[in-house]
């Protein structure tokens, strides 16, 4: 994987961690009301930043925000962590073997076009939880996806190519929508 695609990548992975921390935190809310577990379905659609919104549906309905950070708590956009805050407690989320999945799979491109696109699914873990989500635990599958077009050299040897480098400024881009579903229990 190129270096600017596997940066797109991750802030989209970053992303997916946080809308599964967002449904894990819906079904701990339903266990917690009735004292059971259940399925949760996420729904996240990416900001540019490190915090995103997240809405919750099926075992309970809720939402708040997932911001993502480093293992030291530090807010990191490219974080493999995620600390939830919804309106009845809050609790993290473990993104590492997600984010070690979405790193070593790379992009599918087309050279011809400079387009290049993913699909990654995987696990997401919960734990620390405050308030109604104390005690929360699980995995929530989660997938999201990304796509971009990279622009091309106007001049110099690499005059017409794709330019993938890490800095490259995309000309369109796509930081797919991040869904999710899975059993937690408190």
């Amino acid at each position: 994987m190129t270096r600017f695609a596997r940066s797109r990548f991750a802030l989209a992975a970053g992303a997916v961690a946080l809308a599964l921390a967002g449904a894990v935190s819906v079904v701990a809310s339903d266990a917690a009301s009735a004292g059971t577990s259940g399925t949760v379905h996420v729904w996240v659609t990416p900001g540019k930043g490190a915090v995103d919104q997240i809405m919750l549906s099926g075992a309970i309905g809720d939402h708040g925000t997932a911001t993502s950070e480093d293992k030291n708590g530090k807010v990191d956009p490219n974080g493999a962590y995620v600390k939830v805050a919804l309106q009845q407690g809050g609790f993290e989320v473990n993104a590492t073997v997600f984010n070690r999945k979405a790193d070593s799979q790379p992009p599918t491109t087309e050279k011809a076009t400079c387009s290049a696109w993913a699909t990654v699914s995987g696990p997401v873990t919960l734990y620390n939880g405050t308030g109604a989500y104390a005690g929360i635990s699980g995995t929530v599958h989660i997938t999201t996806n990304f796509a971009f077009l990279a622009p091309r050299f106007k001049s110099g040897a690499k005059s017409g190519q794709c330019n993938m480098a890490n800095n490259a400024t995309p000309v369109a881009e796509f930081d797919g929508d991040i869904i999710g579903s899975g059993r937690i229990s408190y």
